[in-house]
């Protein structure tokens, strides 16, 4: 997982506050929050990353890359405050291979 892509040597938790920050100023919850992630193409890490969503209504899309080693996933999801995407991405991020955009 490469959470901190372009910024090697900032810090999880400051990446996670100033993310919060960010969605706060932005976004208008509780709402449809588009999440964006990367993965190797494996149904077992589509199941884990789908098992961090349970119990949240959520719409998905996915795409194979041309050559089918990485699948891209979108997930629209309703969530109710900044709070609530920050745990879902630090939740996806500990699975292994998983890249967050």
């Amino acid at each position: 997982m490469d959470i901190l892509q372009g910024n090697q040597h900032a810090n999880p938790e400051d990446f996670y506050k100033s993310l919060k920050d960010k969605l706060e100023g932005h976004h208008d919850f509780p709402e449809d929050y588009l999440f964006k992630f990367i993965i190797p193409t494996d149904q077992s890490k589509l199941t884990e990353i789908y098992k961090v969503f349970d119990g949240i209504k959520f719409t998905l899309g996915n795409r194979e890359s041309k050559n089918g080693k990485y699948t891209a996933c979108n997930i629209n999801a309703f969530v109710l405050d900044a709070d609530q995407v920050v745990t879902i991405y630090k939740e996806v991020a500990k699975i292994e291979g998983v890249i967050l955009l």
